[in-house]
């Protein structure tokens, strides 16, 4: 799955067993990846990856003690290489939200196809972020157009290409001086980017506008 022949070593981790051996089975016979750790416990993950490392982590997002949220969390800060990808059986919007603030690079519901889970993992491991968006009510996709909601006002907002790009990047978790670096371009600029951004999609921080951008597929 990776460059060079290499195979994507991945560690799994969700509470139900049934779900995990089912994990297991289907990316086990998936060529160019290697199941290297699959545990139904959040800490015994953590413990795990204080020896060893892996190219992604796939976790659950609801799981007793400590949750897929805090995984992401604290691998962000203990080994900010490794992405980890966010699976749930819940359609809501919060916790693509939530997903998004604790650096998940990966967010699928549960009910996506084999191949969907399979293309994260190699988007992720490449370096790659797929969010996967949830329905959210107050956005429509319509091409690099869509329709928000403001009360009972429908506003059609237009992103430009630029924007688009800077949204991207701080869907990832970069800072605007990150971003900056990234596109050759000051800070400055990117910070009256994001507020532009933000003042067109009526979002009250970068992490809502984010969640708009990716619920109207325009990232």
């Amino acid at each position: 799955m990776k460059a060079n022949g290499h195979r994507t070593r991945i560690a799994l981790v969700d509470d139900q067993s049934l779900v995990l051996e089912g994990l297991r089975t289907l990316l086990e016979h998936e060529a160019g990846i290697d199941v290297a750790f699959a545990t139904t416990s959040s800490q015994e993950l953590l413990d795990w990856l204080k020896r060893d490392r892996v190219d992604v982590v796939v976790s659950d997002v609801r799981m007793p003690g400590i949750s897929g949220f805090d995984i992401s969390r604290r691998l962000r800060s203990a080994q900010p290489s490794t992405p980890v990808i966010l699976l749930t059986t819940f359609d809501d919007r919060d916790l693509l939200t939530e997903a998004v603030k604790v650096g998940a690079k990966g967010f699928l519901l549960k009910g996506a196809s084999p191949q969907d889970l399979i293309t994260a993992i190699d988007a992720v491991a490449r370096g790659g972020v797929l969010l996967n968006p949830v329905e959210v009510p107050a956005v429509r996709q319509g091409g690099t157009k869509f329709v928000a909601r403001a009360g009972s006002a429908a506003i059609t907002v237009s992103l430009t290409p630029r924007e688009r790009s800077i949204l991207r990047l701080a869907a990832t978790g970069l800072s605007n001086k990150e971003i900056a670096k990234s596109l050759g371009l000051v800070e400055g600029t990117v910070k009256n980017y994001m507020s532009e951004v933000m003042e067109k999609l009526d979002s009250r921080d970068r992490t809502q506008a984010v969640i708009r951008a990716i619920g109207a597929g325009l990232i």
